[in-house]
């Protein structure tokens, strides 16, 4: 019997949802039609699109058997449990177990969701199963680290991730190398907090130390990246191989949120604006062409209009190409939802300056890429991203050439922009 598996929110849970899919196979025999939700709780809209799928998919599919998972459910499993279209309740832990989607008595508990806080070091190193591909996806995603040991003010999520854990060197390497074995040319290396990797490990290996010996271990590899970087968190290792990597590509996102020094306080973040400032020049002094990005947030509480235009300010200073805005969101539970709160309307429209901002900031880099020759991983829909991470649109006719089939490494020669995007050609 099928399972689909609906996925929101980050690298990570698309990562989970391609091991879910397998572990659920495994007993769709004796379960019939499966609907795995693998959820997120990073935002309140998150939450509400997901319990919006989860009704309409109820409607749409009457006998399928809805499982939910992921991060809402982890940090909320009683608010999925009093819908009458779930079934069955998995925390972030019992979805990566093959025996959490097995047949179960009729009175056997709807809620599988354990205290995920009392994982922690080597005892619960975060290994996940091995995934042997990503259904229609151009790229893999591998998870090096689970967990965070950090309480940023405004954030849940080690509520619903649990401690910092890592990913031993060796399956690592071992889950990128079935994967380029598979046929995959780019790897993304992901999780919650990946500059925490390797503090749980026997050695404390640095995240810089991992990346170095995957790649060695893997030569056929062409192209890696990683996921959110804390810019204070970045090690010595990794810094030289962004200089001296050819294979790492040139494309940084960092995890800055704001970029007023009271922000930043207040939301207990590491970093200040000027560690954010010289991590953004150290990258480009070592690597002259890299691209970076960055989170941000608009209308943390207690943001003045003075505060914000310093977060605003930060993406040309830093000339972000690629920014995430996102409008503050309270979640209940967590320190920053009992500060004094910013309007809703001030957040919605500080957002939509920041994403204005970030729009001619993206157009303007797109530009400088106008004429040059660069190679794409083809991605579904004749779209690709270029080494770095520039979006690339093909044409209809370009697309249908067997050289740009799906997963391919193409060369392309950048024509033009159109949008947010660059157009390629055959180079």
């Amino acid at each position: 019997m099928p399972v689909e598996v609906i996925t929101f929110g980050c690298r990570l849970n698309a990562f989970e949802s391609e091991a879910i899919r397998g572990l659920a196979a495994t007993t769709a025999a004796e379960t019939g039609e499966t609907i795995v939700v693998n959820t997120c709780a990073v935002t309140a809209e998150a939450q509400r699109q997901a319990r919006q799928t989860i009704r309409r998919t109820r409607r749409e599919r009457p006998d399928a058997r809805i499982v939910v998972t992921g991060c809402a459910a982890q940090i909320d499993p009683g608010g999925f449990t009093t819908m009458p279209e779930v079934d069955l309740v998995l925390g972030n832990e019992e979805k990566l177990k093959a025996e959490s989607y097995a047949a179960a008595p009729a009175d056997a508990p709807r809620v599988r969701v354990g205290d995920i806080m009392a994982l922690r070091g080597e005892s619960a190193p975060a290994t996940p199963p091995r995934v042997d591909g990503f259904a229609g996806r151009a790229r893999g995603t591998v998870q090096v680290q689970q967990g965070c040991d950090h309480r940023c003010t405004f954030c849940v999520i080690p509520f619903g991730r649990g401690n910092s854990r890592s990913v031993p060197v060796g399956a690592v390497a071992g889950q990128v190398r079935a994967l380029v074995e598979a046929g995959y040319a780019e790897i993304v290396l992901t999780g919650v907090d990946i500059t925490a990797y390797g503090a749980d490990l026997p050695g404390r290996p640095t995240l810089g130390q991992m990346v170095r010996r995957v790649l060695a271990l893997t030569p056929e590899l062409k192209r890696l990246r990683l996921s959110s970087l804390d810019p204070v968190e970045i090690d010595d290792e990794l810094w030289r191989l962004v200089a001296e990597e050819p294979r790492l590509m040139p494309h940084l996102h960092l995890s800055i949120q704001a970029g007023d020094d009271l922000i930043l306080t207040r939301m207990k973040r590491r970093h200040r604006r000027a560690d954010a400032v010289a991590a953004c020049r150290r990258a480009r002094d070592i690597r002259p062409d890299v691209a970076l990005g960055a989170d941000l947030i608009a209308g943390f509480p207690t943001e003045t209009e003075e505060m914000f235009a310093r977060t605003l300010a930060l993406v040309d200073e830093c000339e972000l190409a690629y920014v995430h805005a996102f409008p503050y969101s309270a979640r209940p539970g967590t320190p920053a939802a009992r500060m004094p709160q910013v309007p809703g309307g001030a957040i919605r429209e500080r957002a939509a300056r920041l994403r204005a901002t970030a729009a001619a900031a993206l157009g303007r880099a797109l530009r400088t890429h106008i004429g040059a020759a660069s190679e794409i991983v083809v991605e579904r829909g004749g779209v690709g991203h270029t080494p770095h991470y520039a979006p690339v649109r093909l044409d209809a006719a370009t697309a249908a050439l067997p050289e740009f089939a799906v997963g391919r490494l193409a060369q392309v020669r950048l024509a033009g922009v159109d949008g947010e995007m660059l157009i390629g050609v055959p180079a």
